[in-house]
C-alpha cells in the first residue's frame, strides 16, 4: 500500500534496518534498545512539544508545528518498527477507518472497550498449552 519512494515508507526502511543491525552510533538503536517505556516516553514528550509549537503565532509557529510534527512521526514510526508493525498495517486501519464518522468509528471503539472489560478472564494457568 505504502509508496515505497515515500518518504515515510524510506524512513520506516531505515528504522526497520537499524532494529534489524543494531549499529552502536544510532540514537533509533538507543530507542529501541529502551523498548516501549522509552520510545513512549519520547512519544509523550514530542506530543507536548507539538502542541506547544501550534500554540505560536504567525509562520515561525507554523515552522516550528512542522518541525515538532516531523519529530513526533520519527519516533511513532520507531514504536511501530519495536513493536513489529509495518506501516501498511497503520494505512489499512486508516483506510478502514475512511468515510466513517470520527464520533461514530470513536463510539464504536468505546462500546468495545466496555465489553472487553467485562469478559471474564482466565488466568493464565486455565488456557491450554
Amino acid at each position: 500500500m505504502s509508496d515505497p519512494g515515500s518518504i515515510f515508507a524510506r524512513l520506516m526502511a531505515v528504522i526497520e534496518d537499524r532494529k534489524a543491525k543494531r549499529p552502536e552510533k544510532s540514537y533509533t538503536t538507543t530507542l529501541l534498545a529502551g523498548g516501549s517505556e522509552k520510545i513512549g516516553e519520547k512519544i509523550r514528550e514530542e506530543a507536548a512539544e507539538i502542541a506547544a509549537a501550534a500554540a505560536e503565532p504567525g509562520d515561525r509557529g507554523r515552522d516550528h508545528t512542522i518541525g515538532e510534527a516531523a519529530d513526533c512521526i520519527y519516533h511513532l514510526f520507531v514504536l511501530l518498527a519495536h513493536r513489529d508493525i509495518r506501516l501498511w498495517e497503520v494505512e489499512a486501519e486508516l483506510e478502514r477507518r475512511f468515510g466513517t464518522s470520527g464520533l461514530d468509528e470513536k463510539a464504536t471503539r468505546a462500546a468495545s472497550n466496555v465489553e472487553s472489560r467485562n469478559v471474564e478472564r482466565k488466568p493464565a494457568a486455565d488456557f491450554p498449552s
